[in-house]
């Protein structure tokens, strides 16, 4: 009867337009009707962004592997002297940005290891390799962390650093790192790594320098529903203040081939979990626009689903991705956007193609433009 009492309160403040508050954020994890969840997220999606779901073309890129960072939920990592390990020439990092451009895609996503041998100015020169052979795509690149390790090898500020990267070509940054904030978890997952003040710091930052940014949250380790709601409270403060953050994508932690899934027995969260942690993301950050099912992480039919429990986007063609699938993720390396399209409108949605700022992209036979942002139609 309580959970009862309590879902009927939180449908009430959503109906109103009212916000949530971590007690409502516990409430909703502990509720067992996985429907009415998805319902009442589906509702605050539709109020966003209509029937649309979006998807972009996209193209992986991680210049290296190598990682001075020892993250134990990390497949992806290599040490300096790993047969593993790699780190990408210029004109394999070129032939990427070409090969990009050959299939379309309007945004190039760019992470990797922290190679400590390697200077600030070759991460630079990554972004600038990629704008230089492909200047109308939109480069999205380096996490927190890796903004945070840049700062440690020049000394300049978190403004700087930005500042540098985007005369380089930059044009915003994705959410990784993020994990999740709360020092009981992540001085356990990632010690040694940006903390959850820096990684806020450094996002504020970029926001302040009119840089769009997305946010993450890896779930389904060792964390507890409190770390989670606290996480997405965290986030939802700072786009409060900043307004810059664009999409919210929950990850699902993958533990095959990672120190942590072998010291704690961890299997890969459930549909179930997914699910509701999707609706839960939706309905507790009230001021982001987007929340995006990662179709590499989710698995496709997940993503899919998704679409009715508050995920408005599927992420894009993707291509190269290795960093879950070295955690045994066992979904494709990419999907076609006739693939894309065909799932988005099976669940009921109207696809569109957007870029990296969500703006609506036209096709013709001389390629591709971005034109107005995307409006909901009343």
């Amino acid at each position: 009867m309580a959970q009862v009492d309590s879902m009927a309160r939180i449908r009430d403040k959503v109906e109103a337009g009212e916000r949530l508050d971590f007690n409502d954020g516990l409430s909703l994890d502990a509720c067992d009707d996985l429907f009415a969840l998805g319902e009442l997220a589906d509702r605050v999606r539709e109020r966003k962004n209509g029937n649309y779901t979006y998807y972009n073309v996209n193209t992986h890129l991680n210049a290296t592997n190598v990682c001075l960072y020892r993250c134990i939920f990390c497949a992806f990592r290599a040490d300096l002297k790993s047969p593993k390990g790699y780190l990408m020439s210029d004109a394999e990092i070129a032939d990427r940005a070409a090969e990009a451009h050959a299939r379309g895609a309007t945004e190039l996503h760019i992470v990797g290891g922290l190679h400590h041998q390697m200077p600030f100015d070759w991460y630079v020169n990554v972004v600038r390799v990629v704008h230089e052979a492909a200047p109308e795509i939109h480069i999205k690149a380096y996490t927190a962390v890796e903004i945070n390790w840049f700062k440690e090898l020049t000394g300049l500020e978190y403004r700087d650093v930005l500042g540098t990267l985007v005369n380089a070509g930059l044009g915003s940054l994705p959410g990784g790192g993020a994990e999740i904030f709360h020092p009981e978890v992540r001085d356990k997952i990632c010690e040694h790594k940006a903390d959850a003040k820096e990684w806020v710091e450094i996002h504020r930052a970029a926001h302040e320098l009119g840089i769009h940014s997305n946010a993450t949250m890896l779930y389904g380790h060792i964390e507890t529903a409190a770390h989670r709601i606290d996480h997405l409270i965290r986030l939802r403060t700072l786009q409060d203040e900043s307004r810059g953050f664009q999409t919210f994508i929950p990850l699902a932690f993958h533990p095959d081939n990672t120190k942590l899934g072998e010291l704690y027995a961890i299997k890969k969260p459930s549909g179930i979990m997914d699910l509701k942690t999707m609706a839960i993301s939706r309905l507790m950050l009230d001021n982001f626009p987007h929340i995006k099912a990662y179709w590499i992480m989710l698995g496709i039919k997940t993503a899919q689903i998704a679409q009715s429990f508050g995920s408005d986007d599927l992420d894009g063609t993707v291509v190269h991705e290795k960093i879950y699938h070295d955690a045994g993720a066992v979904t494709p390396q990419e999907l076609t956007v006739a693939e894309i399209r065909a799932l988005i409108e099976e669940a009921g949605r109207e696809p569109i193609e957007r870029d990296t700022l969500y703006r609506r992209v036209e096709r013709d036979s001389a390629g591709w433009r971005a034109t107005e942002p995307i409006r909901v139609p009343a």
